[in-house]
């Protein structure tokens, strides 16, 4: 049995609560959150200095903000964690974890949980045997027409740029299935709801293997492109079923989730379409990345560590300096 301590207790907190109080293999230590009211049912600590109770792992769901300092605390303690993504809120902080994990000699996951959809690993493994060939283009859409209501009274209003909150999953998704990305160019669309944050716009991508990219994206269109709709993995989004990542190769292409494979050689005839087996889950991915996360308490290689996730957050903030530019003008003129 291991014993955890979940961090946080927002939307992702409370469903990372359930998820360990159901696990056969864990124990719920309790609930760190400074809002007594939550869980109350629960053990329950206002700050993680409170904690003196045996404790394997940490599950840390709280604010962006704060995942490196409650990481680097959690390393000093002794405890293995999952921190849920992105790992922090600018690359310093996520540097300092990094070397906070590896002087404690603990475990490190990152809850980038896309990665454990079994229909992801299935196109990974696709495009990693070359039923594709050498992959040259990645193009994804991610769009959706977020409620007025997302953005009213909050801090999204001005900083509620999709690039973090969004966009940062597709990044991660890219760079699981096709490659590490070597460098970015974005492109900033209009703001359509009268104020200065990023909305849409679009970014070319370049990969080390030598594959190029785009990421399309919006949050102000309603569409039935984007992973959420397409996979129907998020309750709150309206499920659709559509293809929204298309990848190609030198011997032809696959368009995700349907997991369709088309093939040829030339432009003398139309390529042939084969539609695979798509595989599906057998747990939600929240839970598969709960038993991921025993087993590297246990030893194992980590799926997405802190160094790795890094790498994602990187890439997503230089997208964001790309487009903040275009935005100052925008806002200024």
């Amino acid at each position: 049995m291991k014993r955890i301590l979940v961090v946080g207790g927002g939307l992702i907190g409370i469903r990372h609560l359930a998820a360990v109080a159901a696990h056969p293999e864990c124990h719920l230590v309790g609930l760190v959150d400074p809002d007594m009211s939550v869980a109350p049912q629960l053990n329950r600590f206002a700050d993680m200095t409170q904690v003196t109770e045996q404790v394997d792992g940490v599950i840390i769901a709280t604010p962006t903000g704060l995942h490196a300092r409650h990481g680097v605390y959690a390393a000093e303690r002794g405890w293995h964690m999952l921190i849920e993504k992105p790992v922090a809120s600018d690359l310093a902080g996520a540097q300092d974890l990094s070397r906070a994990v590896e002087k404690a000699g603990v475990g490190s996951l990152v809850g980038h949980h896309r990665r454990y959809h079994r229909s992801a690993q299935q196109l990974k493994h696709l495009i990693a045997k070359g039923d594709i060939g050498t992959p040259v283009c990645a193009n994804l859409i991610w769009a959706m027409r977020k409620p007025d209501e997302y953005f009213k009274g909050n801090w999204r209003t001005a900083g509620g740029s999709p690039v973090m909150i969004n966009l940062v999953h597709d990044i991660d998704f890219l760079r699981f299935v096709v490659d590490d990305i070597v460098a970015t160019t974005a492109l900033r669309g209009t703001s359509l709801r009268g104020t200065a944050r990023i909305e849409s716009g679009a970014v070319s991508l370049a990969f080390a293997n030598g594959a190029t990219g785009t990421i399309c994206f919006a949050d102000t269109t309603p569409s039935p492109w984007g992973f959420e709709a397409a996979t129907g993995e998020n309750p709150n989004i309206g499920t659709t079923g559509q293809d929204m990542m298309w990848i190609i190769g030198t011997n032809g292409g696959v368009s995700f989730p349907s997991m369709t494979l088309w093939s040829g050689k030339d432009w003398s005839a139309p390529a042939q379409k084969t539609s695979l087996d798509v595989n599906a889950n057998k747990k939600p991915p929240l839970d598969a990345q709960l038993d991921h996360f025993i087993e590297v308490m246990n030893g194992a290689q980590p799926l997405i560590d802190v160094t790795d996730a890094t790498r994602t957050l990187a890439t997503a903030l230089a997208i964001e300096e790309q487009l903040s530019p275009q935005l100052k003008g925008v806002a200024n003129g």
